[in-house]
């Protein structure tokens, strides 16, 4: 697993499908998606490189239930004691008491989607203590606002720390030879634009992806670039 600093309070956990993020808090350390299952063996010893004891671990925020995000979930918070939070449409989906709903896939997203899903195994069932919706706010030593950016998934949420400027986007945007590009594999697209648009419109400079390199400066131009030319 490749770990990247991409502030100094946030280091980005690279898998071979997707990727997380360990952000520092005053107190301790939250996660923000959890790889594939049978990554937390990794994650744990990333973060105990980080001086990040498994007690330290406060908080997982699962950005949406797709099984490259939720797939250690339940492992690490056994492992830890954290406390695993979702969106509220979500929560069934990751607790295995409701199926995924499968993603709408344009014609060029098919081959990929046939190319990707054998290598994401089934997540095992998690708990979610407590359910996100827009609005909630955080306490990480600064503000973290839960925005809910549905179309990806039905309950999927980004991130937002207005302090630091930076943005955790889950798979609703995602980036491509350093430009953000709309995330791929989604159930309603016309509401992923829309999430999309929602995000480029927020105070950022620092925007985090489930898929592809952050940006570290600009993201906000960046996103916004992007988001005039959505159709």
């Amino acid at each position: 697993m490749d770990i990247t600093h991409v502030t100094p309070d946030i280091r980005m956990l690279r898998f071979a499908v997707g990727q997380a993020y360990a952000v520092r808090l005053p107190d301790g350390w939250a996660l923000v998606d959890t790889g594939i299952a049978g990554s937390e063996g990794d994650i744990l010893d990333a973060l105990a490189g980080l001086g990040c004891a498994p007690g330290d671990l406060r908080e997982i925020v699962l950005t949406h239930s797709h099984g490259d995000h939720t797939g250690s979930a339940a492992a690490l918070a056994a492992a830890t004691g954290a406390r695993v939070l979702a969106g509220a449409a979500d929560a069934p989906v990751i607790r295995g008491e409701a199926p995924e709903p499968p993603p709408v896939l344009l014609d060029f997203e098919v081959p990929l989607h046939a190319s990707i899903t054998p290598h994401v195994p089934p997540a095992p069932p998690s708990p979610v203590h407590r359910e996100l919706v827009d609005g909630d706010t955080l306490d990480w030593g600064q503000e973290a606002r839960i925005v809910h950016v549905p179309g990806h998934t039905a309950g999927s949420v980004a991130v937002h720390l207005p302090a630091a400027k930076a943005l955790f986007t889950g798979d609703t945007i995602a980036s491509h030879e350093g430009a953000a590009i709309l995330g791929i594999f989604n159930v309603d697209r016309e509401r992923s634009i829309a999430s999309f648009r929602r995000q480029a419109a927020l105070d950022i400079e620092t925007a985090c992806f489930g898929h592809g390199d952050p940006i570290v400066q600009g993201a906000g131009d960046a996103l916004r670039a992007t988001a005039a030319n959505l159709r």
